[in-house]
């Protein structure tokens, strides 16, 4: 039998790789320009197709999880975006780039219905463990603005891509010979619904994640992709390397990393709904305040920004860790990342369409709508008792 803290590692490290190999190419594109001949908007467009199978491809890999093998699904995921990451690196044509963008995209998907799946199977403090992941998550949205950005200034944009690629080959072969398969969970004898003792409304519960889940991957894929941007803009000639820019960025990242490290610990003790509308509260304000704020304080709010962001996304997991039968984890969160990441890929012509004619500034006006709606959901989720949330922590 596996040791649950070996598997917890690659789990981590593959949420590490899937939100890092989903950022390269916004990164990246800052430098692809004369390559291909597109301007940063049509370019950014190109990975319409990446997102889309993000969210997509989660409902049969969901599936797959539950029914076939985790463990081989895992296994999946770490040779196939490495594979697609080193084709992208090697394109040479627009359809070409396309392709492997879609193609990273496709087996990025698996990640969060699985490894999600697998982290709360083998966690024995749900909230910590979710609040670790989801960090290790983030350090890989933050090491993707930083490593990009340094292989792009010394090495050039291919080697942004086929560098983590190979090393996403090796943790693959790695896992393999670490963890073996185990019995898919749908056959597990004594299989029980966890917080079924809960008295609260089920379809509120998941009306109120179904909401968020759409408002916030707009917001948060918005977002991310559009941050070196915004902070090359706004930060003027202060840091115009690629390399530095990308520190930058990754700085603001990493309070979203923070984030989900304190809130983890903190939905082990309280009820959901108070991170819930604390972190919601915050995100329209911040938008706001990027709107028209210039220089270094874009830092700042930049960072508080991403801290409420993930935070929020380490209760949505929680939500369904607390209320959804072991055996059909994986399908439920295939279910609110296709949601989630069919919404972020929304964001994608969104960008696409209001950059060019509004500038940042029309596109992070449309964001703080999508905030606002996030916090209106945010108040009428269900409060939990706190003693409730620790028995289904536990």
């Amino acid at each position: 039998m596996n040791r649950p803290g070996t598997v917890i590692r690659f789990i981590n490290a593959a949420h590490v790789i899937d939100h890092m190999f989903m950022l390269i190419f916004p990164a990246a594109v800052l430098g692809m320009g004369r390559d291909f001949g597109l301007s940063y908007g049509e370019l950014i467009g190109l990975s319409l197709g990446g997102f889309i199978a993000f969210g997509a491809c989660s409902l049969p890999a969901g599936w797959l999880g539950d029914r076939w093998s985790r463990r081989q699904m895992l296994l999946l995921f770490f040779v196939g975006i490495g594979a697609a990451a080193i084709f992208t690196g090697l394109c040479t044509s627009v359809p070409a780039l396309v392709a492997g963008l879609t193609l990273v995209g496709v087996f990025a998907a698996i990640y969060h219905p699985v490894g999600t799946a697998m982290l709360v199977a083998h966690a024995e403090n749900r909230g910590r463990e979710i609040g670790i992941n989801g960090m290790w998550g983030n350090l890989g949205v933050a090491f993707a603005a930083l490593l990009t950005g340094f292989l792009t200034a010394r090495f050039g944009w291919r080697a942004a891509f086929i560098l983590p690629g190979v090393v996403a080959l090796l943790l693959g072969f790695w896992f393999a010979w670490c963890v073996k398969d185990e019995t898919p969970p749908a056959l597990a004898a004594g299989a029980k619904r966890i917080g079924s003792g809960m008295r609260v409304s089920m379809p509120l519960v998941f009306g109120v994640l179904a909401l968020v889940t759409a408002t916030g991957g707009v917001v948060f894929n918005a977002s991310t992709v559009t941050y070196p941007k915004l902070f090359q803009e706004r930060l003027h000639d202060l840091f115009a390397a690629p390399e530095t820019l990308g520190v930058v960025v990754s700085l603001a990242y990493a309070f979203g990393a923070i984030a989900q490290l304190l809130i983890g610990r903190v939905i082990d003790r309280v009820s959901l709904k108070l991170p819930f509308v604390l972190l919601t509260f915050c995100q329209a304000p911040l938008l706001l305040a990027m709107v028209w704020a210039d220089g270094w304080v874009v830092i700042l709010l930049g960072a508080a920004f991403m801290f409420a962001v993930f935070g929020q996304v380490t209760v949505n997991d929680s939500m369904v860790a607390n209320f959804v039968a072991p055996q059909w984890q994986a399908r439920v969160f295939a279910l609110r990342y296709f949601v989630s990441f069919g919404a972020s890929a929304a964001a994608i012509p969104m960008i696409a369409f209001i950059e060019p004619r509004h500038g940042l500034t029309g596109l992070y006006l449309v964001m703080t709508g999508f905030a606002v709606l996030t916090f209106g959901a945010a108040l009428v989720f269900p409060k939990t008792p706190a003693h409730e949330a620790k028995v289904v922590a536990a």
